[in-house]
């Protein structure tokens, strides 16, 4: 299976059940060839929660989901060692954020502690309980969801959080006609849909992901691209509207999430397009507004789109 295959496959089981967000499905694949995560912001009754359990179901990953409030521990998210009298000893026992696909539903409804307990796992792909450090799976992938309506009793993501993700999507409401058809599908019920009834196929296993992500490492990336992708982020940092501009960090993500596009759009190098798309969702939560431009109503979609404005593009 090639990575072609595997992005036709996947849209195909996902859009049995899932209508009106392909342009959030695909920033789920670059996120899934780039070994990075995604933070999920839309309204509720978008498909969020759906979406993600139908992606991991579609890619036989290992699923959990834990709904992140303002009483969660750091415990309940990685687990604990508990004595064992019979053995005398001290057995770990496992939280959720021991899977392969962890959705942090609403997770800035947790207090900063329990968000920073992520941080670990999400660089590293490790967690420390008593000194011991235990590995995750490499195909260790965070997908959160924020609600940007209700911000009573919130936490907002701190920087160093927020920079750990790939990418930050905004999910849309769908189309009228997407619309109907999520109605004629689902609307026979109340609950979410149970994915056992669409008979989704399993479609790539971990083993075939890590072939597909090595060949994505592979795909060139020019010279002139590379300083097209230093010149678009070192902007960040100049723009008289921006407090606090992306770090290095941020150019290597972007320029990792450009290999991802371009090898879905079946090219073997990446063109000053693949960065523009990937621009504005690798870089708004990575920057901070100055007060002012806050004060003007100025949004940070709104600045990323004037550098690129500014910005030459390689030729």
């Amino acid at each position: 299976m090639d990575v072609h295959e595997l992005a036709r496959n996947l849209k195909q089981q996902i859009g049995r059940v899932v209508f009106g967000q392909e342009e959030v499905v695909e920033s789920l694949l670059v996120a899934l060839l780039s070994e990075g995560h995604v933070l999920l912001e839309g309204p509720p009754g978008t498909a969020k929660t759906l979406l993600a359990r139908t992606f991991a179901a579609s890619l036989g990953l290992g699923f959990n989901r834990i709904q992140f409030t303002p009483d969660l521990l750091p415990s309940d998210l990685i687990g604990t060692n508990l004595f064992n009298f019979q053995t005398n000893s001290f057995t770990l026992t496992r939280g959720p954020i021991f899977t392969e696909f962890l959705l942090a539903d609403e997770i800035n409804r947790t207090p900063p502690k329990t968000q920073a307990a992520l941080l670990q796992a999400m660089q590293e792909r490790t967690v420390t309980l008593d000194g011991t450090h235990h590995a995750l799976s490499d195909g260790f992938l965070v997908v959160a969801t924020q609600n940007p309506i209700e911000h009573e009793g919130t936490y907002p993501l701190p920087e160093a959080q927020l920079d750990r993700f790939l990418l930050k999507i905004d999910v849309p409401f769908p189309a009228r006609e997407e619309e109907c058809r999520v109605v004629e599908v689902h609307g026979h019920r109340t609950a979410m849909p149970r994915l056992d009834d669409m008979e989704l196929a399993v479609i790539a296993d971990l083993d075939a992901l890590r072939r597909i992500r090595d060949e994505v490492r592979q795909l060139k990336l020019s010279r002139e691209m590379v300083e097209y992708v230093v010149d678009l982020v070192r902007a960040t940092r100049e723009h008289p509207e921006v407090l606090h501009g992306a770090s290095p960090r941020a150019a290597n993500m972007l320029a990792t999430a450009a290999r991802s596009l371009a090898a879905l759009r079946g090219r073997a190098f990446v063109i000053p397009d693949d960065v523009k798309e990937l621009f504005l969702p690798a870089l708004r939560h990575r920057i901070v507004l100055a007060v002012g431009a806050e004060v003007e109503e100025q949004t940070a979609d709104g600045v990323l789109r004037g550098i690129l404005d500014t910005v030459a593009a390689p030729r």
